[in-house]
């Protein structure tokens, strides 16, 4: 019963940050405040009040529309909200009430909101990626499971591999194969995963992210492809089960 009650609290917890993180996505890219002006409609401007911002149920509530102007609201923001309580309890069934749990937490709330940022804009915000890398440095002074050697090694070797990618690519293709968001987004990740995790996300990221170009090519032609989401995706099932991976894969080795 404890139990329950404290994945329901991180569930609550994660759909209410959630909300918070689409507001970060659609302000950060446009250099806006995001605490001023309060949330509103984004076609009448009308102020909205607080049962209008209740996680996803609002949105139900209210049938995807504008209470005012009847306006379509986009699904990205129960989309997005739903991610935040999804990630939020998935880090906590996965570490508990320990330590690492707020680097769980770090970690998920920058993907989303770069997530979010990457399939809008095509772009990673050096503004939110700076916010994580400060967090997660002053993060690992209280936990670090791993050496501090580990993670800063990790975030070379991540940034590292995606900066070659893209000269190499560059070279080939005979434009920008892979955007300096991507290559810093993985500072920030090497300094939570460490070494082993970002290799296996790095890994994650690629497939991932070749099997869904080849669809996208054959759809959207040379349109470029957001790969945050695939880095986010990546990261998130490294960091996660990522070691439980790599040791199944020695076994079947050995």
């Amino acid at each position: 019963m404890t139990e329950t009650l404290y994945a329901l609290t991180m569930l609550c917890a994660g759909l209410l940050f959630g909300s918070f993180f689409n507001v970060v996505a659609i302000r950060a890219v446009r250099g806006e405040s995001i605490v001023h002006p309060p949330s509103h409609c984004m076609h009448c401007k009308r102020e909205l009040r607080w049962f209008e911002l209740v996680p996803v149920a609002s949105y139900a509530a209210l049938g995807g529309r504008c209470r005012s102007c009847r306006q379509r609201i986009s699904p990205r923001y129960p989309i997005g909200e739903l991610a935040g309580g999804v990630a939020f309890v998935l880090a906590y069934r996965h570490f508990g009430f320990q330590p690492e749990l707020a680097v769980a937490l770090l970690l998920v709330s920058i993907l989303i909101i770069v997530t979010q940022t990457d399939l809008d804009e095509r772009i990673i915000p050096d503004k939110v990626v700076a916010s994580g890398v400060i967090g997660t440095v002053g993060l690992r002074f209280w936990s670090h499971p791993l050496p501090w050697w580990d993670y800063a090694a990790a975030a070379l070797l991540g940034s590292g591999v995606l900066l070659f990618a893209g000269i190499l690519g560059e070279k080939l293709l005979k434009r920008e194969a892979m955007g300096g968001g991507d290559i810093k987004l993985y500072v920030f990740i090497g300094l939570v995963l460490g070494m082993q995790a970002t290799a296996v996300s790095l890994l994650f990221a690629s497939l991932s992210g070749v099997v869904f170009g080849l669809f996208w090519r054959i759809k959207k032609g040379n349109e470029p492809i957001p790969f945050g989401p695939f880095i986010a995706a990546g990261a998130l099932c490294a960091y996660l089960w990522g070691n439980p991976l790599v040791e199944w894969y020695a076994r079947l080795l050995a």
